[in-house]
Parts: C-alpha cells; sequence; structure tokens
C-alpha cells in the first residue's frame, strides 16, 4: 500500500513516453546501489520474484538488494521497455558485474511490473540468465551512477 505523501511520477495509465520515463527511473535507481533508495520506489508491501527468491515488503526489498551489490561488484544495468498497457509495465534488461574472484558476467532478464495508483511499483516479477564473460568483453563502461545519456540502449548494443 502507498499513499499520496510517497508518490512517484509519472503516473498510470502510461504512455509510450511515460513507460520509457519510469523504465529510465528505474535504471537509474538500481544503478545508484542504494538499496534503500532503491525500495522507495516500491510499495510497502511489494511482492517480488527474482529467481528463486520472493522478497515482500520495503524491508525484505532492502535486505535482498544489500546481498546482491555485496556479491554483483561494480554493477551496470541498462533497462528497456519492452511493452506496456495501463499501469504495467513489461522491461527486458541486461547487467554486467562480477564476482569476488574477478569473474565478470553478463546477466540478461525479463521483468514484469504492475504500478500502484500513485506511480509505487506493487508487483516486480524477475526471469534473469547469467552468463560468464571475459573483463574484455564488456559493453557497459561508465562511473558508477546514472548511464550517461549518450551511451548505447540494448538495442543499440545488440544485445
Amino acid at each position: 500500500m502507498s499513499s499520496p505523501n510517497e508518490a512517484r511520477p509519472p503516473f498510470p495509465p502510461f504512455t509510450r513516453e511515460t513507460a520509457i520515463q519510469k523504465v529510465r527511473m528505474a535504471e537509474d535507481g538500481w544503478n545508484s546501489r542504494d538499496p534503500v533508495r532503491v525500495s522507495l520506489a516500491y510499495t510497502s508491501d511489494s511482492k517480488w520474484r527474482n529467481r528463486a527468491e520472493f522478497p515482500q515488503g520495503r524491508a525484505e526489498i532492502v535486505q535482498f538488494l544489500t546481498r546482491k551489490w555485496e556479491r554483483e561488484l561494480e554493477y551496470r544495468l541498462i533497462k528497456e521497455l519492452w511493452a506496456f498497457d495501463n499501469n504495467r509495465i513489461a522491461v527486458r534488461f541486461a547487467y554486467e558485474s562480477h564476482d569476488a574472484a574477478g569473474q565478470w558476467f553478463r546477466s540478461y532478464g525479463n521483468e514484469n511490473w504492475e504500478f500502484d495508483e500513485h506511480g509505487l511499483m506493487r508487483c516486480r516479477f524477475a526471469s534473469i540468465n547469467d552468463l560468464a564473460i571475459a573483463e574484455a568483453d564488456r559493453k557497459f563502461h561508465w562511473p558508477q551512477g546514472r548511464r550517461p545519456d549518450d551511451h548505447p540502449g540494448l538495442s543499440e548494443l545488440g544485445l
């Protein structure tokens, strides 16, 4: 549940432009690697499916993201709008990170999102696959934080 005090525009029903804006806002948040900041984009009772984990609510989301970014080092993410309708958005994404041993991975996936009337995500269902890559094969090169506007997206990179 959420309140108007927590509102996160743009609000549903989404247009193509507002859906793209919502996707980029989500990408920017995740690229911050700040679990608390990211959790505030979700309803207090948000339900997730992420691989084989099922966090519910902001406290569990923060715990999940904290563990994730302790394992997935130098995380860089790109999201791309796939489809939208009313209060739902589907995205495809890819991210790159390495583990503590220095092995790089590119993780690919799809997410289905559902938003409440205040623009907070109440459901997030993610399917993700990992591919080990050589560091030389990385495609996501920017300093920590927001992806630069001139950095290619997934379609431009052919991913």
